[in-house]
């Protein structure tokens, strides 16, 4: 090959390659970008909704520890205050 078009065929070939480079590879990187947000912002709340759920439980957990504790009354009498008391 004359060494004379090997400087042209390689601005052509650069060019190409910036080309196809900003047509296809770029896109497809921002696709997959996207698509990593969208999986970050799902896991975040299901996150939150086992978080949420956590608290309910422990709730619960602390009124039967309660209940179970508490020996100065009877237990009926315990289950119907805590019936009628607002959750928080």
């Amino acid at each position: 090959m004359d060494p004379a078009l090997i400087i042209p065929v390689l601005g052509i070939s650069c060019g190409l390659l910036a080309i196809i480079g900003g047509v296809f590879i770029k896109p497809f990187l921002r696709l997959q970008e996207r698509r990593m947000e969208i999986e970050a912002q799902m896991t975040a709340e299901k996150a939150a909704q086992y978080a949420a759920r956590t608290e309910r439980l422990e709730q619960r957990v602390q009124v039967l520890e309660r209940i179970i504790t508490d020996r100065g009354m009877g237990l009926a009498e315990e289950i119907e205050k805590l019936r009628d008391a607002p959750l928080n």
